[in-house]
């Protein structure tokens, strides 16, 4: 297949370009500096060269606490940009592969999501990607939504890198126990949707590592595995002062991609594996 990645340069991008090369097909990418999704001209001019079977969108504005500070920036880059790129795969009739957020949905739960539960974003970076999933649902003529949850990789700062630091340093460590969702390494993330395409079943999946665990029981996790005996203060959301404030419980369940025979392996067996690889590094 002819495969247009948007946001390549980003952690999705990165592994995605690896796996799907590997697997032989035919690769373009898209990212800042030298392309800008929220360009209708550049956005639709590339998909019509390249003329993609599909386009893995995973480009996005994904800083919460800066959408939060600039919320019209955000549903500009978001929605707008999302716009932009399901126009031109509609243009050129490609599939549109949309990677979201469980932060469209209000931690109000009882449950885990599930795909088609209603949407109802309680922070500006939840609501320009649940614009994001309108546009899609409504302009591409062929799509998969792909909502994830705490997705974390090698290179860069991630959550994982920040307790390690922090712990090996002496800092206090302080964590939140009333924030609940699904820890997911983006390398079994970039499999299940090798596996996604391959099926080919457009619609709304949750594509995250198994199981459901508070910020505070994923530190805990994270220190136990590097070995170390460092105490955690449990703090609550409101104790964390921050411009954006996530869903408390936002765990995803995938009910559709498992339908299809995806599923991802339970969230401790790929910490465990990707820690590893962190300290061996």
């Amino acid at each position: 297949m002819r495969i247009f990645i948007t946001g390549h340069k980003g952690q999705l991008g990165k592994v995605l370009r690896t796996s799907l090369v590997a697997e032989g097909h035919t690769l373009l990418g898209g990212d800042l500096p030298e392309w800008e999704m929220t360009d209708a001209e550049q956005v639709m001019e590339s998909l019509q060269v390249f003329s993609p079977d599909v386009v893995i969108h995973s480009a996005a504005l994904t800083n919460v606490d800066y959408c939060a500070e600039n919320p019209e920036e955000a549903v500009r880059i978001n929605g707008v940009g999302t716009y932009n790129v399901a126009l031109a795969c509609r243009e050129v009739d490609a599939l549109l592969v949309a990677i979201s957020t469980n932060e469209v949905f209000d931690g109000r739960a009882k449950r885990p999501y599930q795909e088609y539960d209603q949407c109802n974003p309680v922070n500006p970076y939840g609501y320009s990607k649940y614009v994001a999933e309108q546009v899609v649902e409504r302009l591409a003529p062929r799509y998969m939504i792909v909502r994830t949850a705490w997705l974390y990789a090698s290179g860069g700062v991630n959550f994982i890198h920040k307790i390690i630091a922090r712990a090996r340093s002496g800092s206090r460590l302080r964590v939140v126990t009333d924030e609940v969702s699904s820890p997911t390494y983006v390398n079994d993330l970039a499999a299940a949707l090798l596996d996604l395409l391959e099926v080919g079943r457009p619609g709304i999946y949750h594509l995250t590592n198994a199981g459901e665990c508070s910020r505070y029981h994923f530190a805990q996790e994270i220190l136990r595995l590097i070995g170390l005996d460092v105490s955690i203060e449990p703090i609550s959301l409101d104790d964390f002062v921050r411009p954006s404030m996530p869903p408390a419980y936002a765990p995803l369940a995938n009910v559709f991609g498992a339908a299809a025979g995806i599923e991802l392996r339970p969230w401790q067996e790929a910490l465990a594996e990707y820690v590893a690889q962190y300290e061996a590094q």
